[in-house]
């Protein structure tokens, strides 16, 4: 009885022994160089506790945010703009469609109206013309011409500086409000999409749904000078990885920092085809793009009619 148990024994060992040991996910250290070539891998770490600490919460998210800076240093907002009054109608142009679009449309609109008073008094057929490429245009048309009256008649033509005076003129919610204060006035500001909400949760640094309870909940975690890059950082990594259907977890720089690992493509090679924008993060949203983005080997947005 006892041989028999010691060969059992044995026998187990053995087969224990010559299982093959499980192989570590792994994704590209960067997702620009995932584009180039195979790049170096690492070990995709697991997934943070269910009760991670507020301090452990605190680091990691900042963390992400070091990280897509250095995916994207040449972040910036995607809309073609000379100042505060173009920023804050482009803004409102972009809804329900594409940077892209918006940019290709404005410069006709901009020079055929190019301040607040000569869109105010705009006859709305021809700027409907104008913006009919944007989609809804009637209404967006109602939108751009009333907050231009607005501009003119209690603002004296200029864009105000301030939240409270930006959310009053039409169209204008809290995201466009911040877009604008972060970008024409150097005010922090977190712009809370769709990209900025689908990943603030699925990266668990939040689970509201509420833009202004999101945009509380994120802002608690940072320091206020770093709001507008962080909106930057996660918008362009939202449209050109994690994105909403299928992420390309296998080409996510910062996979091992991440609780949803896995819920998207892990392979590195099928990831880096799901890739968008140019295979590299260089989407050539704008016509005229900072000169960073340039040197970065970016490519001006092709104007409307040309692609």
């Amino acid at each position: 009885m006892k041989k028999s148990a010691e060969k059992s024994a044995k026998k187990q060992a053995a087969v224990k022994k010559q299982a093959p040991a499980k192989k570590p996910a792994v994704v590209p250290e960067k997702a620009a160089a995932a584009v180039k070539g195979v790049a170096p891998a690492k070990t995709v770490a697991a997934k943070p506790p269910r009760e991670e600490s507020r301090t452990a919460l605190v680091r990691r998210a900042r963390r992400i945010n070091r990280e897509l800076a250095e995916v994207y240093p040449y972040a910036h907002p995607e809309l073609d703009f000379a100042n505060p009054f173009q920023l804050v109608v482009a803004t409102v142009l972009s809804a329900q469609t594409t940077d892209l679009r918006v940019n290709q449309t404005t410069p006709a609109l901009f020079a055929k109206y190019p301040t607040p008073e000569d869109l105010a008094a705009a006859n709305p057929e021809e700027v409907e013309e104008i913006l009919r490429p944007t989609g809804f245009f009637r209404a967006k048309t109602k939108s751009v011409i009333g907050l231009s009256k607005a501009l003119a008649e209690d603002f004296g033509g200029e864009v105000p500086g301030r939240l409270e005076d930006l959310v009053k003129l039409p169209g204008v919610g809290r995201k466009t409000a911040f877009v604008v204060l972060g970008n024409a006035f150097g005010r922090p500001g977190i712009t809370v999409d769709t990209h900025f909400q689908r990943l603030v949760r699925r990266w668990q640094w939040t689970a509201e749904t509420d833009p202004d309870k999101i945009e509380a909940a994120v802002g608690a975690l940072f320091p206020k000078r770093d709001w507008t890059d962080l909106s930057h950082h996660v918008i362009w990594h939202g449209r050109r990885i994690c994105h909403a259907r299928k992420p390309a977890c296998g080409a996510c720089p910062i996979a091992p920092l991440c609780p949803a690992y896995g819920e998207g493509e892990t392979d590195p090679e099928k990831a880096r085809k799901l890739l968008k924008y140019e295979k590299g993060g260089l989407p050539g949203q704008r016509l005229n793009p900072p000169q960073a983005y340039l040197d970065a080997g970016g490519r001006p947005a092709p104007p409307l009619g040309a692609g």
